[in-house]
């Protein structure tokens, strides 16, 4: 594994993910991720998932101590108070002391911000979360969030793929010390089938898959999130660490495209 270090704290740059996933469904994924040697997961309220989650964790032989553990705030809880009372049943759900970091979802047309950061340094102060962060931010709100919270904003999560590379904010995040953390690495299946990476994977002895998590690993202050409910595809997606892309390789699989974005988003909206 290798780690993207903030704030003092080691996290790995893989985790896993649990979007889309029934209680009972993340409750296996998470399970067989932990056996195989992940330490940071990742859930959301709106995921719905929490229990699950939560049991797997408890159940495993990893210690608390060991995992790095994320969840977002339904962006509908826009007072202080509903977000603090929000994360408070997230860790109730989770059986946790705290959570790792605690992220807003993504920016509610309605919400105020300083508020949503207000709510979210709260959740600090009162040891529900060690961090907090953002999720789907452009780089203006990100740093709108920077200037308004008392605690540091730990990262942003939001969509990044080859399709996706996100150029523009994944500059800002490396020169202001925010990690990214990028979802759908695999661009919802895209990368599954795509030629370049599979060409690109037999020279390593990977598969494609493999090499958009390790592209998406090699940026610098990036972490991914891939998800899986198969226990081969888990272990194959931490099992990218044995080998490096090139430069010459990794601008090849950079390819930003609308369509293939477009493509991936309405796939995973789908379910497919």
């Amino acid at each position: 594994m290798e780690y993207v270090t903030k704030s003092g704290v080691d996290v790995p740059k893989v985790g896993v993910g649990t979007w889309q996933m029934e209680t009972e469904v993340a409750y296996e994924s998470v399970s067989m991720a932990l056996e195989e040697g992940y330490r940071h997961v990742d859930t959301a309220q709106l995921y719905e998932n929490e229990r699950g989650v939560g049991r797997a964790i408890a159940e495993s032989d990893v210690d608390r101590s060991e995992l790095f553990l994320t969840t977002k705030v339904n962006p509908q809880n826009r007072s202080v108070d509903d977000i603090v009372e929000s994360a408070r049943k997230s860790v109730a759900r989770l059986d946790v002391e705290q959570v790792d970091l605690l992220l807003i979802h993504w920016p509610h047309p309605l919400a105020d911000l300083p508020t949503v950061i207000d709510g979210l340094d709260e959740c600090v102060r009162q040891d529900l979360t060690r961090f907090i962060g953002v999720s789907n931010f452009g780089v203006d709100r990100l740093k709108r969030a920077q200037q308004l919270t008392d605690t540091g904003i730990f990262t942003n999560q939001v969509l990044f793929h080859p399709w996706w590379p996100q150029r523009e904010l994944l500059s800002y995040c490396q020169q202001e010390d925010v990690i990214l953390t990028g979802y759908s690495p695999l661009a919802n299946g895209g990368a599954i089938d795509d030629e370049l990476l599979a060409d690109i994977g037999t020279a390593y002895g990977k598969s494609g898959p493999q090499v958009a998590i390790r592209w998406a690993t090699q940026h610098e202050n990036v972490m991914t999130i891939p998800m899986s409910t198969s226990r081969s595809h888990l272990a194959d997606n931490i099992d990218i660490f044995d080998f490096k892309l090139t430069r010459a390789e990794h601008d090849q699989i950079t390819r930003p495209s609308l369509l293939q974005t477009g493509m991936s988003m309405v796939r995973g909206q789908l379910g497919v």
